[in-house]
């Protein structure tokens, strides 16, 4: 296996106590009455926009939820790039070790600007060849794992997501999978899994070469 694409929510990291800060700020600057916890977020993780919406703010008109969401989502961008998220041990040094011999890249279905938030706050944008996003493009998780395939070339990719929806999205694409079981979702039919990230150095033989 040559290349490497990642799910960045609940694999790489796990942002919600920020976004739920985020969210309450700006809630409150809305004028809307509610207040969530980082809990509310999990399984909102890894979902699109709308269904984050229908999930966070159910007592509203789903036109007027889904307005306020992306009001929301659009400004939690500035505190992630500020204060980042958790990054799950050993991410840092996976990343590094990994991109020294395999093509890296993330699939997520964010908005605009929250991978560069994860980048800036975490300074791991070096390591990664390229980065796709539901909204930039309006396509699938799938679709946007072929579309990161085919522009770069890839070799033999393999996708690692800690969802069934990353897990179907990657055999949408015709891409290997491995379950980040320590992430958010479940995914009991995949092929592999990894209960931390450091598993990825003894499946693509980088253990060796600390």
């Amino acid at each position: 296996m040559k290349s490497i694409l990642f799910d960045l929510d609940g694999t790489l990291w796990n942002a919600c106590d920020t976004i739920c800060m985020a969210w309450n700020t700006r809630l409150g600057e809305l004028g809307v009455e509610k207040t969530l916890v980082p809990e509310d977020f999990y399984k909102g993780m890894g979902l699109l926009i709308d269904d984050i919406a229908r999930m966070m703010l159910p007592e509203l008109p789903l036109e007027e939820a889904g307005r306020i969401a992306r009001d929301c989502a659009r400004f939690e961008c500035g505190p992630l790039s500020e204060r980042g998220g958790v990054l799950y041990p050993g991410v840092e040094r996976v990343i590094r070790e990994l991109s020294k011999e395999y093509k890296l890249c993330i699939v997520s279905n964010c908005g605009d600007g929250y991978i560069e938030a994860f980048f800036k706050a975490h300074g791991l944008g070096e390591y990664f060849l390229d980065y796709e996003y539901a909204e930039r493009t309006g396509k699938s998780k799938g679709e946007n794992i072929r579309l990161v395939v085919e522009r770069n070339n890839l070799s033999s990719p393999v996708y690692v997501g800690d969802t069934a929806g990353d897990m179907k999205a990657a055999h949408d694409a015709g891409v290997g999978f491995i379950h980040a079981a320590y992430g958010f979702g479940e995914a009991p039919e995949a092929e592999r899994r990894i209960e931390k990230i450091e598993e990825l150095l003894d499946i693509f033989g980088k253990r060796g070469g600390m």
